[in-house]
């Protein structure tokens, strides 16, 4: 279905007696946050983080000496980013995905890419990127790369009825967010149809409507919201009720700085 298809709330028509939250957090039957076969984690970033290790501990070496690969269900080191600590835990398939902006991409390379060998056969490359220029910064066309100041002094006019309709606004031969809503339509579908953990590393305002798509906000809501930068928001869903946020934030370890001592990303207004 297209974004027009979403009412007011975000969420689409009930079908056959089921109304479920948004699309890419209601599935039907299965686990995190799609509609048929669902992730059991979505993870969205601004800067990355490691996403936390996890699964059971065993005593399987670490990789295949037929092909010196890691073999998926077989335990490695994995950092674990509560602790801050390296530890034996099962490796899993898991997918990544960055918008075409190269700072997005820049962040991802740090990222390792093992390849896994599955249980039935064959191999996952694990995390590799997928560039969507879905998942691109919301445009904003003749004012693009000016700031909100030099916007607000140069056209007044425009800067108010921006902040009269935040969502329905759109710069003049840009976007507003319900462009953004229906250009990031086609990703939800196929996010539904994964059962890996994804990480979705892309900007403010794009991930302002993926957090909402996923935890069901109104999508008036979603130019509200605040996406912190060094930042990853952790998604767990159980397929029905039970959803859980965690997020994970990066903290230099030489001096303690975290997000809140960056300094401005010049985003808050976007």
């Amino acid at each position: 279905r297209r974004s027009s298809d979403l009412d007011d709330s975000g969420h689409r028509p009930a079908k056959n007696g089921h109304n479920p939250r948004c699309p890419a957090s209601a599935p039907a039957a299965a686990s995190s946050s799609a509609k048929l076969a669902a992730p059991d984690r979505s993870y969205l970033a601004s800067e990355v983080v490691a996403p936390p290790g996890g699964g059971a501990l065993g005593d399987d070496e670490a990789v295949d000496p037929a092909t010196g690969r890691p073999l998926f269900g077989r335990v490695f080191s994995v950092y674990d980013v509560e602790t801050k600590t390296s530890r034996p835990a099962v490796i899993r398939p898991a997918r990544l995905w960055t918008s075409t902006m190269k700072r997005t991409i820049d962040t991802a390379r740090h990222i390792p890419h093992p390849v896994l060998e599955l249980r039935g056969g064959g191999v996952w490359h694990q995390m590799l990127p997928r560039v969507y220029r879905n998942l691109d910064e919301l445009f904003a066309g003749d004012y693009e790369g000016m700031t909100y100041d030099e916007i607000a002094e140069k056209y007044g006019g425009e800067s108010i009825l921006r902040k009269k309709d935040k969502l329905g606004y759109r710069y003049p031969r840009g976007e507003s967010y319900l462009d953004l809503i229906a250009r990031l339509d086609p990703l939800m579908h196929e996010l539904e149809s994964y059962t890996e953990p994804l990480l979705i590393v892309s900007h403010q305002a794009t991930l302002r409507i993926v957090y909402s798509y996923l935890v069901g906000l109104p999508r008036a809501e979603a130019p509200k919201i605040e996406i912190p930068l060094h930042t990853v928001i952790r998604i767990d869903w159980d397929g029905w009720n039970s959803l859980s946020e965690t997020r994970y934030e990066y903290v230099e370890e030489d001096t303690g700085e975290g997000p809140d001592t960056f300094g401005d990303d010049g985003q808050a207004f976007l």
